[in-house]
């Protein structure tokens, strides 16, 4: 079993998943929880079962170690926990899945602007190709019917730019730390702003168990501890033993997961949907690599 989770490509196929679940997941809690409450509770019940880990490793991380965790977490572990539900009001948890599938070229032009990694001219013409498919989703489909779906489409956007930004970090910043410090490290950081959010929501004052927030508290539940700690151990894991890029390949299999779960719940499934995930898939086959740049994998 030990020597699975040392297999990338397990780790890839538990990832799509656990993640490809998650937006069906949101979609389910946003009946009795807010965003706020939904990504603040991810957030802190994640960095409170990790922080007889999370104290020890910040302790000892250098000042300058410990500034790049928390710049990875907010990328990685905070932002994108408010993005997803916020956006998740007015748009579907099928597009969310495929719009999140634009990590690796996030991925990709982030590495070349910030951290001088060069790419090749297929991946940028991949990386036009993702995003011509990533707008004709955002113009075409119901994300448009009304000018205020526009910009809700747009925070998946911003948040798969999160996603990219962390792997980028944590890759070339801070490869030292084990995925289980770092995933402890940065929950635990982050835990403290996500509680002061949480008291603000009033949940503490206003909070009542009804049949409906029961039900939802289960799907949190289930989504705080397998899709947010678990799978980031699993993510950040990956992302060290093999390429930013390579991890985000996780995307290929996500947005299949989330349209199936939301078919299955009813979710409308148009032509632009097929148009728009292909052109995405396209763009991510062209960046992918096909050798391991030796600039990413120096330790």
């Amino acid at each position: 079993m030990i020597k699975l989770f040392k297999n990338r490509w397990f780790l890839v196929t538990i990832l799509a998943l656990t993640w490809g679940s998650s937006f069906i997941l949101i979609k389910k809690t946003l009946v009795a929880f807010s965003p706020y409450e939904i990504g603040a509770i991810r957030v802190a019940v994640s960095g409170i079962i990790l922080a007889f880990l999370g104290v020890p490793a910040i302790r000892k991380m250098p000042l300058k170690t410990l500034f790049w965790v928390a710049v990875a977490g907010f990328f990685g572990n905070f932002s994108p926990m408010f993005l997803f539900p916020i956006a998740q009001q007015k748009v579907s948890s099928s597009l969310a899945g495929i719009l999140d599938s634009l990590v690796p070229i996030f991925v990709l032009i982030f590495g070349f602007f910030f951290f001088g990694i060069r790419s090749k001219l297929s991946q940028v013409l991949g990386a036009i190709i993702g995003f011509i498919g990533a707008a004709s989703l955002i113009f075409f489909s119901e994300a448009n019917t009304e000018g205020s779906q526009f910009w809700y489409a747009m925070l998946i956007v911003l948040a798969g730019g999160s996603y990219a930004m962390n792997a980028l970090v944590i890759k070339e910043k801070i490869p030292g730390l084990t995925s289980i410090d770092l995933t402890a490290a940065v929950f635990t950081f982050w835990a403290v702003p996500s509680l002061v959010i949480l008291y603000f929501t009033g949940i503490f004052e206003n909070f009542e168990m009804t049949p409906e927030r029961s039900e939802a508290l289960g799907y949190l539940s289930f989504l705080t501890i397998f899709g947010t700690a678990i799978a980031m151990l699993l993510y950040y894991k990956l992302i060290q033993n093999t390429t930013p890029v390579f991890a985000s390949s996780v995307s290929y299999l996500l947005p299949v997961v989330a349209v199936i779960w939301g078919v299955l719940d009813g979710e409308k499934f148009s032509f632009w949907y097929i148009l728009g995930g292909l052109l995405i898939l396209i763009g991510i086959y062209l960046i992918r690599e096909k050798k391991v740049n030796p600039k990413l994998v120096q330790r």
